[in-house]
């Protein structure tokens, strides 16, 4: 039987990941076989730079953890060597760079996720994975809307230039 200070020790790091699963945006599990040193630690870093926290955790421990934060839907997924990565700003983070790891390591296998306080499954999170970031989407939006009021001041200036008997100008008058 194992000693109380084991018990208080198991008992710290579930608390602790359930913390970092309930302040979470999002997080990934993920199957960790067959890794090499050389992987994991180039995985490690783009976890780290990119604000992931990411931890090789035993299952029971993880699946206790899901059970404090509400995803107990997701202890389904714990079998075999299983990882958990999770991120509190930036729910695409961990989705984005598992995906990446797991197309260029064939061991490597993305086994679910959650966002938004629910379990996803592998092929959500691959979809999370590819959408862009906030930072593309705003751009898009933004020359979406340029690209609308650049219209709009072509279609004004010929109105100008149609007033003013058919001469036209060189330049549209500025949006």
């Amino acid at each position: 039987m194992p000693s109380n200070k084991v018990l208080e020790q198991k008992k710290q790091i579930v608390e602790d990941l359930a913390a970092k699963m309930q302040s979470a945006a999002a997080g990934v599990l993920v199957k960790y076989e067959g890794i090499t040193v050389a992987e994991d630690t180039e995985l490690r870093a783009a976890l780290r730079k990119a604000g992931v926290d990411y931890a090789v955790m035993k299952n029971t421990l993880t699946g206790r953890a899901c059970d404090m934060v509400g995803l107990g839907e997701m202890k389904q997924y714990l079998s075999g060597m299983t990882a958990i990565a999770v991120c509190k700003d930036d729910p695409l983070a961990p989705a984005k760079i598992m995906k990446e790891y797991a197309d260029k390591i064939s061991k490597f296998e993305i086994k679910a996720g959650f966002v938004d306080g629910g379990v996803i499954d592998a092929a959500a999170v691959a979809e999370l994975a590819a959408t862009p970031s906030k930072e593309v989407l705003i751009a898009k939006m933004m020359g979406s809307l340029m690209s609308s009021l650049y219209g709009f001041a072509y279609v004004l200036q010929a109105k100008i230039d149609k007033e003013n008997g058919g001469e036209e100008t060189a330049e549209p008058a500025e949006a």
